[in-house]
């Protein structure tokens, strides 16, 4: 934690004293100081059943975050303690993240750079094509909860058709935030030239992108994945631009983090001429800003203030 807890202290302060567990290893959590906790505020170290069964007096483990795949719910809520998440921090964020590489992509800037560097008598003659304009352009938004619903109001200023598919949202939600309603993936990404993921990593989304679901991309379309990296399978991915199915894809989120060795991560690091400029890796930090950060950290203590004052769980997650 990024100068430590002060921040949570001073929030914290009137009504509590803050125990800082500056790890991000579970083994390494203090059993005889878990058993001291009223609660527990959580950012990256997982939180499994041999660290629930230390939560005596636990009333409650927050998330810093929005994502919660670490932490053991079931194990939680068997224990009779509530748990909640961190969702009202970062949208903005994410949401220009997408954006930024949606457009960027679409106008091939990063394949421009690097082809630009070897360019010595010709120079403006050097256009790539087909390179078209966002106006008429089609982009499929999988996933349009709060930060896809940003990503759909700061596409529509460009002149995209917006495609969105959502199963979760009800009936004229489309007609309220101003995009058309795909009624399956398969039907989103066969009409989209470019497809932004903005949902969560489930059991239903899990492995969501295989090489089933890429094939039915429209040739040459771009793909972008600001969510979680598990709904992109990375070998099917490989194979999609390798045979220049897919134009491009811009990934802040991996599998695996860091990265283990992966033929299209070696190829992006090693500036392959074949993926230069068509694979844009960002390290998971598209929620980042200096004012995120604070108010991710603000929002977190506050939950927990909250809760202790007895005004009860904000943001508390449900078991399915």
């Amino acid at each position: 934690m990024m100068g430590g807890p002060r921040l949570e202290a001073e929030i914290l302060k009137p009504i509590a004293d803050l125990d800082f567990f500056d790890t991000a290893v579970e083994d390494e959590l203090d059993p005889a100081r878990l058993r001291a906790l009223d609660a527990l505020l959580v950012w990256g170290t997982p939180i499994g059943p041999g660290t629930v069964r230390h939560l005596t007096q636990c009333r409650a483990v927050v998330r810093y975050g929005v994502g919660y795949e670490k932490i053991d719910v079931a194990s939680l809520a068997a224990a009779g303690i509530p748990f909640a998440n961190n969702p009202d921090y970062g949208t903005e964020e994410v949401a220009d993240h997408a954006v930024g590489l949606i457009v960027s992509l679409q106008r091939r800037l990063w394949e421009h750079d690097h082809r630009a560097r070897t360019y010595e008598t010709r120079w403006q003659a050097n256009s790539l094509s087909p390179l078209r304009r966002s106006r008429g352009a089609s982009v499929g938004v999988v996933g349009v909860g709060r930060i896809g619903t940003a990503v759909v109001n700061r596409l529509k200023p460009f002149g995209y058709r917006i495609i969105g598919y959502d199963p979760l949202q009800p009936a004229g939600h489309e007609k309220a935030v101003g995009y058309e309603r795909a009624d399956d993936l398969k039907g989103l990404v066969e009409t989209s030239d470019i497809v932004t993921l903005h949902c969560p990593a489930t059991i239903e989304t899990r492995g969501l992108l295989s090489a089933e679901t890429l094939s039915f991309f429209k040739p040459g379309a771009i793909l972008v994945n600001t969510a979680r990296g598990d709904l992109v399978d990375l070998d099917a991915l490989h194979e999609a631009l390798r045979a220049g199915h897919l134009a491009a894809a811009g990934l802040d989120v991996l599998p695996n983090e860091p990265p283990l060795p992966h033929p299209l991560l070696a190829a992006w690091r090693e500036r392959a001429d074949w993926l230069a400029g068509r694979l844009v890796v960002t390290p998971h930090n598209a929620f980042h800003s200096d004012e995120a950060g604070i108010e991710m950290r603000t929002n977190a203590a506050e939950t927990v203030r909250r809760l202790l004052e007895g005004r009860g769980l904000r943001n508390r997650v449900s078991v399915p």
